[in-house]
């Protein structure tokens, strides 16, 4: 029987598509420069754009991270000076020369035909000098408000000195007289440009008479930071008799004047409340209250004036605190911790005073009402044998057990005290304070 193909029973084959690849010319040597050009030319654009952008969001982002920031700061340390280092006249080789130093000198410079143009030479380094030191003067303004005979409140300004010692942790550390910050309700800090900004008390030592006021990095322009010289203090240890010396801050009165001079005398191991010093006698003219510093002529602080030592016989004289026996508590004063504070003035027993009976130790000649030493019954003429776990024999030995300890504590104190027939031993538990 015959098949009878219907249109259903056709068979289906695949159906074919034309595949076609489409391929692009390639570049040529012109299209590919240009689009080089073009490349080039959009990164400088951003670059440009990227540069901009951070030159005006880095001094806010500056401002807002650094107010924000909550990192631990860096403490402040300034490197103690030792007198035992500094070399001795021996050590020197003066003692060696077959002629006085002084009469080579006095010689040579009888020989040496001197000009007005040598003066005006070594002035003109000394000028050098105290233009970049004043770059480290600032103004403290001590705002006080007091009322006037209307009752109406008037508000009052004292003008004190400062000198930057320091910058750490976005801030300035300015050294200025106590006066400064004592009783005032704003502290305002005036730079040698005219800058003003609000200045805080970091802290402040009444037996010193100073006290150290922080300014923020962050209310200063870019500018103005990277003129600012903060001053080096010096070993005040090395300063000899003669040597030549510069008045900066306010030797007359008024911030930013100066004064040169010599240091006339030095007198050594001057009692001092908890511990010894050297003071500086010089023919510069010096001002206490306005706060002046006396710079060596390497430009370093080594001492600032004080009213404290003069007397009748010293009283034409400028007399400064040696800078290296303050440079532990201005360290603790510059991080804003109280140094501590015992509260007596004393010296070493020497060797006679020992064979005579007298313990070795510290020596108590004065103790001061109200202190930690007073409250707990130390006296006059008590000797001081051990603080804690260590042996007192030395001013040094006592300033350094002081300096490790912290307010607050409780030190075990032995003292020696004069019965009518021989030392007693007394125990005493003082609790340091703070100064």
């Amino acid at each position: 029987m015959p098949e009878n193909n219907g249109p259903d029973d056709r068979k289906t084959e695949p159906r074919r598509f034309i595949n076609e690849k489409i391929v692009r010319q390639p570049m040529s040597k012109r299209d590919m420069l240009k689009r080089a050009l073009g490349l080039f030319a959009t990164a400088v654009i951003f670059g440009i754009i990227a540069a901009v952008t951070f030159a005006v969001s880095r001094p806010v982002a500056e401002r807002f991270f650094t107010k924000g920031s909550t990192s631990e700061s860096i403490p402040v340390t300034i490197p103690k000076d030792d007198p035992e280092t500094v070399p001795s006249e021996a050590e020197t080789g003066s003692v060696a020369e077959t002629e006085p130093i002084e009469d080579i000198l006095k010689s040579a410079m009888e020989k040496y035909p001197f000009s007005v143009d040598d003066l005006n030479t070594l002035y003109g380094s000394l000028r050098t000098l105290v233009q970049k030191a004043d770059k480290g003067i600032v103004t403290v303004h001590s705002v006080k408000t007091q009322t006037d005979w209307f009752n109406n409140p008037v508000e009052n300004s004292g003008l004190f000195s400062g000198v930057i010692i320091a910058t750490a942790n976005q801030e300035l550390l300015v050294l200025t007289p106590d006066g400064a910050v004592e009783d005032a309700e704003a502290i305002r800090v005036a730079f040698s440009d005219g800058t003003e900004v609000q200045g805080t008390i970091k802290q402040t030592d009444k037996l010193s008479g100073m006290a150290i006021v922080s300014v923020s990095t962050a209310d200063l322009g870019r500018a103005l930071l990277e003129e600012i010289k903060a001053i080096d203090l010096g070993n005040s240890y090395s300063v000899k008799q003669g040597d030549m010396v510069v008045a900066i801050g306010g030797p007359a009165g008024m911030v930013h004047s100066v004064g040169y001079g010599f240091i006339s005398y030095i007198t050594k191991n001057v009692q001092i409340t908890d511990g010894m010093t050297r003071i500086l006698y010089s023919d510069v003219k010096g001002n206490a209250g306005t706060g002046t510093f006396l710079m060596n002529t390497s430009g370093q602080i080594i001492g600032w004036v004080t009213d404290e030592h003069k007397n009748d016989s010293s009283k034409d004289m400028t007399a400064a605190m040696a800078i290296s026996d303050y440079k532990s508590i201005l360290e603790k004063m510059s991080n804003g911790v109280s140094f501590p504070y015992f509260g007596i003035k004393g010296q070493e027993v020497s060797a006679v005073m020992n064979s005579n009976g007298m313990p070795l130790g510290v020596y108590v000649v004065d103790v001061h009402a109200d202190s930690p030493a007073y409250n707990v019954g130390i006296q006059c003429g008590d000797i001081i044998r051990t603080m804690g776990k260590e042996t007192i024999v030395t001013m040094k030995d006592f300033q350094s057990v002081l300096e490790n300890s912290n307010p607050g504590d409780v030190i075990p104190v032995s003292v020696s005290r004069n019965g009518r027939e021989e030392y007693k031993e007394i125990q005493y538990q003082v609790t340091i304070g703070a100064r």
